[in-house]
């Protein structure tokens, strides 16, 4: 058990390498895609098993370990190009909303007198950590009115405040007058595979709030199949996307969200038609021909021809070439990159160089 939980350290520490390494996350863009959309459910449930609670601490590592690009020079990855959702749960709840409680005094609001903000996270109650938004309503409705301590962060600074329930008669209990968000979802592509261990990264971005466009801080995620059931085309000021839905089951653990993508383990390494390539590091790449793999609604990977275009081999950010797509098909089918293709690897002379980032929309 211990020579697993040490595999998936290593695999973890070989995506970052790759990540911060390489340097070669492509595609320039003045606006970026927001491909996670946030649902209020409770449809995730704690792993138990060994790898998704060594997991767990890597949700809670704030530093991301790097490797020197000579120690990329002999690894090989599958190629990804198959889509992937992922739920998971943040730390804490959000609050997402107001709504004042009808109390005997009349229209009131707790949250709101307390100094609480929409988009606060609230993370300890009475000094207790907060498992999920059902757990904050528990502790509220048995509070009887008595004041609750909040540790809650706001712009990456916690604070405590004071907040006191008041009882709404209609309803039979105690309410604060906040409506909160603890889970989300969202699909993404596979960048690569790591052959041995089955961990996987969607590089580009990180599943970011929608509103803020602040990495979400994740508590546990799992990865389910996807199947593409719609195109919607880009056109110029609008990216376009890919629309699907999950299939029942799971088939791996998130395990990070970081600004250049998220990685996670699959339970089985997935069949995947390409041999294992090696990693094409900044120097390495030329300008000129190269091709992406992405799954449209045909739900197969596709091999389609791009330009590669604009090298700045001096980039330290994520973005430091564009990629143009020139192939008719995709054009035909996408108008070239829509939301939903973040994470397609771009492969040139036989090596995986980077992967689709960002989207251009005003052209």
């Amino acid at each position: 058990m211990k020579k697993r939980i040490w595999r998936l350290r290593l695999s973890s520490l070989l995506i970052c390498g790759i990540l911060l390494g390489s340097q070669t996350v492509p595609l320039a863009a003045e606006t970026s895609e927001k491909e996670i959309a946030y649902a209020m459910s409770n449809e995730i449930t704690a792993s138990t098993d060994t790898v998704a609670l060594d997991a767990e601490e890597l949700f809670l590592t704030d530093t991301i370990p790097t490797v020197a690009p000579e120690a990329l020079k002999d690894l090989t990855v599958y190629p990804g190009g198959m889509p992937f959702g992922v739920k998971f749960y943040t730390e804490g709840v959000t609050i997402v909303g107001f709504c004042d409680v009808e109390s005997d005094r009349g229209k009131v609001n707790p949250a709101s007198i307390a100094g609480l903000k929409q988009k606060d996270m609230i993370l300890k109650v009475n000094g207790e950590a907060l498992i999920n938004a059902a757990d904050l309503t528990a502790r509220i409705e048995a509070s009887e009115g008595a004041e609750l301590t909040l540790l809650c962060r706001r712009a990456g600074r916690e604070f405590e405040t004071k907040l006191k329930p008041v009882y709404c008669p209609a309803e039979s209990r105690y309410k604060t007058g906040i409506w909160v968000r603890d889970s989300g979802a969202g699909i993404g592509t596979v960048t690569f595979i790591l052959p041995d261990t089955g961990t996987f990264a969607g590089l580009g971005h990180g599943i970011c709030d929608a509103e803020t466009g602040a990495l979400v801080p994740m508590k546990r995620g799992s990865v389910s199949d996807v199947t593409i059931s719609a195109v919607v085309k880009g056109e110029a000021g609008d990216p376009g996307e890919l629309k699907g839905y999950f299939n029942a089951g799971k088939v791996g653990a998130l395990l990070g969200n970081s600004a250049c993508g998220v990685w996670g383990m699959f339970s089985e390494v997935p069949e995947v038609d390409t041999a294992p390539l090696p990693i094409g590091l900044r120097d390495e790449i030329k300008e000129g021909d190269a091709y992406i793999l992405c799954t449209l609604d045909t739900n197969k990977i596709g091999k389609y021809s791009v330009k590669i275009s604009n090298i700045n081999r001096d980039a330290t950010g994520s973005k430091c070439y564009t990629v143009t797509v020139t192939d008719p098909k995709l054009l035909s089918a996408t108008g070239g990159i829509v939301q939903g293709m973040s994470g397609s690897p771009i492969i040139q002379n036989g090596k995986l160089v980077g992967a689709v980032t960002h989207v251009c929309v005003n052209l």
